[in-house]
C-alpha cells in the first residue's frame, strides 16, 4: 500500500508519494482519491484534512491532536496547566477591562506574546515598562502575559513518533533575550540533560503530540516547558549533520510513525 502525504514536508522522501493539498477534495484525481481512501495512514494532511480524517477514523501523522494545538499558545498553556506540566506562570487577558488588570498579576519586566499564529521568535516581547505594554496592547487580540525568567539559553527537543530524534541548546546573542535560531541564537549539542529529554517525552505523550519541537528552559533548579512548535525548522538538523528526509524515511519504514 502506498505511503501518501498531502503537505510537502516529506517531498524529498523516496518512500512517500506527495500528492499536494487541494482545498476541494473533488479536485483530486480518481486514482489519488483511491490512494487516500485505501491508505492505512495519511502523512501531513494539514489541519483542515486532519480534522476530517479523524472524523472518519483515518489515522494521520502528525496526529489530529498535534494539529489542534499548532501555533496556539493559549490552548497549549491551558493544556499544560491541566496535565500539570511545569510551565512559566502565564495568564491571558481579554478585553480592555481585563487588560487594565495586568499590573495586578505581573510586575516589570515580563514577557508578552502574540497568542496565535506567531513563530520563530516573532511576536515575543520583553515588557520593561508601561510604554512597552501600551505598544504591545495596541497590536490587538488577547494579551498573553508570562513571567520573565532570566535565562540566556534554552533547549529544543524534537520529538517524532515516541522518541527524541534531535536535541540542542539555543544560546541567545548577548543583546537578545530570545533564544531563537532564526534570530541569531547559537546552537550547541553539548551536555544535553537527560531530565529534559524525559520531560519532553512526557509532555509530548501527555498532550498527544507526535511531531513537535518542544522548547524547555532551566531556571532556579527547575525545568520548564515553554511551548510546542509543530512547524519547527530544520537548521538544527543541518548543523548536526542529520539528513532529515533520510531520518523520516527510516522512521516510516520501521513503522515508528
Amino acid at each position: 500500500m502506498k505511503v501518501i502525504a498531502l503537505e510537502a514536508r516529506l517531498r524529498n522522501c523516496k518512500n512517500v508519494i506527495t500528492i499536494g493539498v487541494r482545498p476541494n477534495f473533488s479536485d483530486y484525481s480518481e486514482e489519488e482519491i483511491r490512494w487516500i481512501r485505501e491508505a492505512r495512514k495519511i502523512y501531513y494532511p494539514t489541519s483542515f484534512y486532519a480534522d476530517l480524517f479523524d472524523s472518519m477514523g483515518k489515522r494521520t501523522f502528525p496526529s489530529y491532536h498535534t494539529y489542534k494545538f499548532s501555533q496556539d499558545k493559549i490552548k497549549q498553556t491551558a493544556l499544560f496547566n491541566i496535565v500539570d506540566i511545569p510551565h512559566p506562570r502565564t495568564r491571558v487577558f481579554y478585553g480592555k477591562r481585563q487588560k487594565q488588570k495586568i499590573g495586578q498579576y505581573f510586575s516589570y519586566p515580563f514577557v508578552a506574546k502574540i497568542a496565535r499564529g506567531s513563530a520563530m521568535g516573532r511576536g515575543v516581547f520583553l515588557i520593561k515598562d508601561f510604554k512597552d505594554l501600551e505598544a504591545y496592547l495596541s497590536l490587538g487580540g488577547p494579551a498573553y502575559i508570562q513571567e520573565y525568567l532570566p535565562i540566556h539559553r534554552d533547549l529544543r527537543m524534537v520529538v517524532v513518533g515516541n522518541r527524541v530524534v534531535h536535541a540542542y541548546w539555543r544560546i541567545a546573542p548577548a543583546d537578545e533575550f530570545k533564544c531563537n535560531v532564526a534570530g541569531g541564537a547559537e546552537i550547541s549539542f553539548e551536555n544535553i540533560p537527560q531530565e529534559a529529554v524525559e520531560l519532553a517525552l512526557f509532555t509530548a505523550s501527555s498532550c498527544g503530540w507526535d511531531d513537535v519541537g518542544i522548547d524547555i528552559c532551566y531556571n532556579s533548579g527547575k525545568y520548564y516547558i515553554l511551548e510546542g512548535n509543530m512547524k519547527y525548522g530544520k537548521e538544527g538538523f543541518r548543523r548536526a549533520g542529520i539528513d532529515y528526509w533520510k531520518l523520516m524515511e527510516t522512521l516510516i519504514e520501521n513503522g515508528e510513525i
